[in-house]
C-alpha cells in the first residue's frame, strides 16, 4: 500500500523525518520515540534501509527540533537559568550556529548511511 502511493523510499524517509521534526516541536523527546519509532520501524525495514542508521537520523533530527524556533523546548528550559540581560531574541540567535552544526550532520549522516556502523566494528 504504500509503495502505491508513487513516493520513491527516500520520499518516504525524508516524509518520516519530517514528522518527527515537527513532533520535536510540541512533544517531549522521549514521546516523539514512543509513538513514532513503533510506526516507522516497520517502514524503514519494508524499504530496505538499515535500521542503526535510521535511527541516528532520527535522533539527529529530533535533537535539531529540540533546539529551532518557534517553541524550541530546549531555549525555554535554559532560559529559566540565565540572567535576566540575554533575550530569548539573543537565545534565539545564539542556536543558530548548533542547528547550522546540526544540519551538517544530518546530512552527513544521510550521504554516508553505513560509515559509522563500519567504524563500530
Amino acid at each position: 500500500m504504500l509503495m502505491d502511493t508513487g513516493l520513491s523510499p527516500w520520499m518516504i524517509l525524508g516524509l518520516i523525518l519530517f514528522i518527527a521534526f515537527v513532533a520535536g516541536f510540541v512533544l517531549d523527546l522521549i514521546s516523539v520515540v514512543l509513538i513514532i519509532i513503533p510506526v516507522a520501524m516497520p517502514i524503514v525495514r519494508m524499504l530496505g534501509f538499515d535500521e542503526i542508521w535510521f535511527c541516528v537520523a532520527f535522533l539527529v533530527v529530533l535533537q535539531t527540533s529540540y533546539l529551532t524556533p518557534p517553541l524550541a523546548p530546549a531555549i525555554f528550559y535554559l532560559r529559566a537559568i540565565t540572567p535576566p540581560e540575554i533575550t530569548l531574541k539573543h537565545m534565539y540567535w545564539g542556536v543558530v550556529p548548533f542547528i547550522i552544526a546540526q544540519l551538517v550532520v544530518l546530512a552527513l549522516v544521510l550521504a554516508f548511511p553505513l560509515w559509522h556502523c563500519g567504524c563500530l566494528m
